[in-house]
């Protein structure tokens, strides 16, 4: 049998095939690693690198040595966005780390945060079909539904006339489970017995506010209600509220003190807010009364107030409101209104409740992390009379010293001055600046270090609301600015707030450094990139950021800024004003997952 000649190139096709792959893998590999030490792809890369191990290293050592690298602007690139299942991320409020804790108390409900070296560093993305906020005041009116696509509380709570889906929007009839027929009818039915109009009252406290309708009818009686709720099976009331422009904010009555300082309300709301007041010898209940101005007023509608199969309860609560000596004004129906009496609370000796006084060395204004007490708060142990009654009508009382600012070392010209450097520094802000401030683009802002609130009392003419945040290791001067007729929080800013993403407009801080410091020292108890990526989880895609610090400090904040994708203009103070300061201005971009 003859033998076929083939020509060279047909013979051993296999082993030609592995030749040429792997002299293609071999200038593929030269090639790839030109372009990676050659080119900027190769700094992206590494860059992303970085924040691969930025995320997902558990060594905090590594962690600490990216976060230098972005501090010392040497990041190339931005900070990577979050997952899309975290647009709603809230890290002290997260759920599956909270529901392993202990259910006494709903103390799995509280804020609880993770080691810093446990968290993500990465941005917060908005969700799918994000837009602008619609503007206030049709905000409190309707919502793009793309904003929060969450249709639990539409489908529940609808007949009750709390929401509703229609179209784009998510719209808001201004219901309420004990006011169905809506919010203004309920507080035409409370002024019959309690000075809604006048000025009287200012600050109000709604408890498990649902998503806070009440509070938003009440500010054209130029009432200022906080809202709070926890993050619940509802998922997003607290959000709902905060889309809508009404002030509001993540917590939960459980084992601690609410973070508010002592006699601030004028008045406490709970609508069906479900609080068991009576429950662990009248805990909660004694929580409310720490909150309550003397001679403020406390109205409870729904269980178990006259509800059927509650008679027990509904008895044990109109107890606990004798023995603390409160007035009863009425019962309405599923509704009680009592009055706080004015100075310490008679307390008789004897009560089925056992309830004391306070010891004289406890500060009720003691309320960062503090367990809850079984005695009654002192009105005296406040120094300065904060008594409705005794201090200004709204708005008279925005302008006027607080007895609790007089008292303080030098309080009357610190006061002063502080009211009149705002009122110079925000009229900067709007006429040199051109920050947004008095348009429709700002509605709900953050002051991250009030101190007297003196910044959000010259924003008064304004249609906004503040947020003014006292850092938990300064000196208490939140009652003072409840006593102007302002509301706030206590925090420390080495940890996340308790809100939701997007929540706010503007974030004014003046003195950044100072948050991440022990007072009187000059080590840094946390970092600023952790703080300005809070920052901006909490702030509004478009939203401002006004930062006030040193030259240095501004640097600094300024390198951060890039990774954090903010546009950033850097500015001299204020021509009146003294001091080495400037002013940082920032946009952050709205920018959307790929």
């Amino acid at each position: 049998m003859g033998h076929l000649n083939l020509p060279a190139s047909k013979r051993n096709p296999r082993q030609w095939k592995l030749l040429d792959l792997v002299t293609a893998t071999f200038f593929g590999l030269v090639f790839l690693f030109f372009l990676l030490v050659f080119t900027p792809l190769g700094d992206s890369l590494a860059a992303s690198g970085r924040q691969t191990l930025l995320r997902s290293t558990s060594d905090p050592r590594q962690r600490h040595r990216l976060v230098a690298l972005i501090e010392a602007g040497q990041n190339a690139q931005p900070i990577e966005a979050c997952p899309a299942d975290e647009v709603d991320h809230m890290p002290c409020e997260d759920p599956r780390r909270n529901s392993q804790l202990s259910r006494e108390m709903n103390f799995y409900r509280e804020r609880h945060c993770p080691p810093v070296e446990d968290t993500h560093l990465c941005l917060i993305p908005p969700p799918d079909g994000y837009k602008i906020s619609v503007r206030w005041p049709q905000s409190l009116h309707k919502i793009w539904h793309a904003n929060m696509p969450h249709d639990k509380i539409a489908d529940r709570k609808g007949h009750q006339g709390w929401m509703k889906k229609e179209g784009e929007h998510f719209i808001f009839p201004g219901g309420g489970t004990m006011f169905p027929e809506g919010a203004v009818q309920y507080i035409e039915k409370l002024g019959q017995y309690i000075p809604i109009k006048g000025g009287v009252l200012r600050t109000a406290l709604d408890m498990g506010c649902g998503v806070a309708s009440w509070g938003g009818y009440l500010l054209k009686e130029g009432i200022l209600t906080l809202s709070f709720a926890p993050r619940d099976s509802h998922k997003a009331q607290i959000q709902f509220a905060l889309e809508r422009g009404v002030p509001a904010f993540v917590a939960m009555l459980g084992t601690r003190r609410l973070p508010y300082p002592a006699f601030s309300f004028d008045l406490v709301h709970c609508s069906r807010c479900l609080i068991p007041f009576t429950a662990y010898n009248a805990s909660y209940f004694i929580e409310v009364n720490r909150l309550l101005r003397p001679g403020g007023y406390l109205v409870i509608s729904g269980p178990p107030v006259q509800w059927a199969k509650q008679d027990k309860e509904w008895a044990d609560l109109q107890a606990v409101a004798r023995a603390l000596c409160y007035e009863l004004i009425a019962v309405d129906g599923n509704t009680v209104i009592w009055k706080k009496p004015a100075g310490d609370l008679c307390l008789p000796n004897q009560n089925e409740y056992g309830l004391e006084l306070c010891d004289e060395s406890d500060d009720p204004n003691d309320a960062w992390y503090f367990k809850l007490k079984k005695c009654v708060s002192r009105t005296s142990a406040v120094k300065g009379d904060c008594t409705i009654g005794t201090i200004p009508k709204w708005p008279d009382r925005l302008t006027k010293a607080p007895s609790r600012a007089v008292h303080m070392k030098n309080g009357l010209d610190l006061f002063d001055a502080d009211t009149r450097r705002w009122v110079r520094r925000v009229a900067y802000y709007k006429n040199s600046l051109n920050v947004k401030l008095g348009t429709p683009a700002i509605r709900n802002v953050m002051d991250m270090n009030a101190f007297f609130g003196s910044f959000a009392a010259a924003l008064m003419p304004d249609p906004v609301w503040v947020m003014n945040v006292v850092p938990a290791r300064k000196p208490s001067t939140l009652g003072v600015i409840y006593d102007r007729g302002l509301i706030g929080v206590y925090h420390d800013w080495c940890e996340p707030f308790s809100t939701y993403p997007r929540s706010y407009d503007l974030i004014h801080v003046a003195g950044i450094e100072s948050l991440l410091k022990l007072p009187g020292s000059s080590k840094n108890r946390c970092n600023l990139v952790d703080l300005m990526v809070e920052m901006d989880r909490i702030l509004r895609p478009e939203g401002t950021v006004i930062i006030r610090d040193s030259p240095e400090v501004i640097d600094k904040v300024a390198r951060v800024a890039l990774a954090v994708r903010w546009l950033v203009t850097i500015h001299e103070k204020e021509p009146e004003s003294s001091g080495r300061e400037k002013i940082l201005v920032a946009t952050k971009t709205f920018w959307k997952l790929h």
